[in-house]
């Protein structure tokens, strides 16, 4: 059984206290053959979540809304608030849906870069590995969760928790799904201060979430010419080559095997216009095998035979990519923290970041799981400075993708408002350097800004549906639908507030019904309406049922999801358990309590 599954029914097992609870947890994580081993240490902001439950609310005002009636740009989003609070919401809005996630934690170093329960972790504190492994545990299991199959998380790390942090990630992603390290040049000019090492370059961890056969990671597009197929280190192999992959610098005709000839041919070659007609065997030392023969020729790469040695060599297709070296600097056009400072000074901003990140690298590890699509969701939950969205921004714009970033950063010396939020602003708006020079704003793009909030967590009708009219703004972000529209039918016949309508403007719609009592009407209209496609529907019930036999006559135009019972259950896989009890609503739409 999966480690964190088995976790996660301790955490729902009714009949045990919090204190047994811990115990077995305890227990399941001592009794091991190696790894990591520490005391968790709770954060205050995760027993505010034992009876409080966290949401979202937007901050209309900061909103930038770039769309227009033919067109509709990316919707960026900045959470402003605690991360473990942000997280726990995008685990209901945002599951299994983040391809890349980049974050640059505190690096745990003793000089006042990390905050844990309002007080910084100094170097002398006996527990300062503990705290930071407990603090990142409970946020790594969560981006765990949001990683969508195919996802790839990144992780910025230097020498102080590297070790610890590899060991944590091997439980939480599993040792199978280690990508590998890279190495990030940091800069060209370390300070000289050591008497031991002159520190240059910083870790990148990489994990995907699930192992995917034959998986490219990919640094570019091959370029140049073509490259021998020959390595006289190699050992002797035989290959096979298809019809038509080799192209000849030789008169038409039949070739066999000569001593002059750099490889042995088993047949014989008949070259028509330039190309082997049939295919053909040659015994040679070649770089590679059979399977990657076969598999270079089915991406494009062919053969040439220039000269009567009969050397072969091959050219790669336009398209073929490049694997990443582990070594991350200039040479891939990465720049360093002090080309980072250089971008942030640029706009004007009266602050001053020493260890932000330059946008060219978080554009780098991006890019690098080769998406064939330009619509990747990326998340960055450390965002500091905002390099991450700014970084996708240009992407977007470089070769017209569609990538959506969601960034997640609390507002401690108003660094959210005042340096996140206000450097995207400019880069979509467009700004002036202190040095006078104009930069065109990227504006294509719209850009949302959301606060984390709180509604009571015991299970009253009052607190439910104060969870549901909290969640209209989390539902957004979920189905990516922020227009909200009037006009439904003869929606606007219906009681105000009874329901809202959202749409994307490419056809698809949303409802959310906050008084259950207009669902006949609602009915009745949707039965004399054309719907290419199901509308989402998301209702109040004090239940799980969300009124499917009320909607049993148009069952086929909608898709129905009982609110707020999905946001719990969600909510449930990753918040600590109330330390009393909570209230419950049963499906017969009583209330009743339910220990823990």
């Amino acid at each position: 059984m999966d480690k964190y599954e088995l976790i996660n029914k301790i955490k729902k097992l009714d009949g045990l206290t919090d204190d047994e609870k811990s115990a077995l947890l305890g227990m399941l994580r001592t009794h091991k053959k190696y790894g990591l081993v520490w005391e968790d240490k709770p954060e205050a902001v995760e027993e505010e979540m034992k009876i409080k439950l966290p949401v979202l609310t937007e901050v209309k005002e900061r909103a930038i809304i770039n769309d227009t009636e033919t067109e509709h740009y990316p919707n960026h989003v900045i959470i402003e608030g605690d991360n473990l609070h942000a997280e726990v919401v995008l685990d209901y809005v945002a599951a299994n849906s983040i391809d890349v996630i980049y974050i640059d934690p505190p690096y745990n170093t003793g000089n006042k870069d990390f905050v844990y329960n309002d007080k910084y972790v100094d170097s002398e504190d006996s527990y300062r590995h503990s705290k930071w492994l407990s603090f990142m545990s409970k946020r790594l299991m969560i981006a765990r969760k949001l990683l969508s199959d195919r996802g790839v998380i990144f992780i910025s790390i230097d020498d102080n928790e590297q070790a610890n942090l590899k060991l944590l990630c091997d439980e939480i992603f599993g040792e199978n799904n280690f990508v590998g390290t890279y190495f990030w040049k940091r800069t060209s000019t370390p300070p000289a201060l050591s008497y031991k090492i002159r520190r240059k370059l910083e870790f990148v961890l990489c994990y995907q979430k699930t192992s995917i056969p034959k998986r490219t990671f990919a640094q570019g597009y091959v370029d140049g010419g073509d490259a021998p197929l020959l390595n006289t280190g190699n050992p002797l192999g035989v290959l096979k080559f298809p019809s038509k992959s080799v192209h000849f610098n030789l008169p038409d005709g039949f070739y066999s095997s000569k001593s002059t000839y750099k490889v042995k041919l088993i047949t014989p070659v008949h070259v028509v216009n330039g190309v082997n007609e049939e295919e053909f065997k040659a015994e040679g030392h070649f770089k590679w095998g059979q399977d990657n023969l076969d598999r270079e020729v089915s991406e494009g790469t062919y053969f040439l035979i220039k000269s009567k040695q009969f050397s072969p060599r091959f050219q790669k297709s336009t398209k073929a990519t490049k694997v990443p070296s582990n070594i991350i600097d200039e040479d891939v056009n990465v720049g360093t923290n002090e080309d980072a400072q250089k971008e942030i000074s640029n706009f004007g901003l009266d602050i001053n970041f020493d260890y932000a990140k330059p946008t060219s690298l978080v554009s780098f590890l991006c890019s690098m799981p080769f998406w064939e699509d330009g619509g990747i969701k990326i998340l960055d939950f450390f965002a500091g400075s905002g390099t991450t969205l700014d970084a996708t921004m240009k992407l977007n714009a470089k070769d017209g993708g569609h990538r959506q970033c969601i960034l997640v950063t609390n507002n401690e010396n108003g660094i959210c408002e005042n340096v996140t939020y206000e450097r995207n602003k400019r880069v979509i708006e467009g700004y002036t350097t202190p040095k006078g020079e104009h930069v065109e704003g990227l504006h294509g793009n719209n850009l949302r800004y959301y606060k984390t909030d709180f509604v009571g967590r015991e299970r009253t009708v009052k607190n439910m549906r104060a969870l549901v009219d909290a969640a209209t703004d989390m539902l957004c972000i979920k189905e990516d639908m922020y227009k909200e529209v009037d006009s439904f039918g003869t929606l606007d016949k219906l009681p105000r507030f009874a329901v809202r309508h959202f749409t994307n403007g490419s056809g698809k719609d949303m409802l959310i019904i906050y008084d259950e009592t207009v669902i006949p009407d609602l009915v009745d209209i949707i039965y004399d309406m054309e719907m290419p496609k199901p509308i989402k529907i998301y209702v109040f019930s004090p239940n799980r049922n969300p009124y499917t036999d009320e909607f049993e006559d148009v069952e086929e135009k909608v898709e129905l999801c009982a609110l707020p019972a999905a946001i719990y259950d969600a909510y449930r896989e990753v918040i600590p358990p109330m330390e009393d009890k909570e209230l419950k609503v049963t499906d017969n739409t009583e209330v009743e309590e339910d220990k823990q």
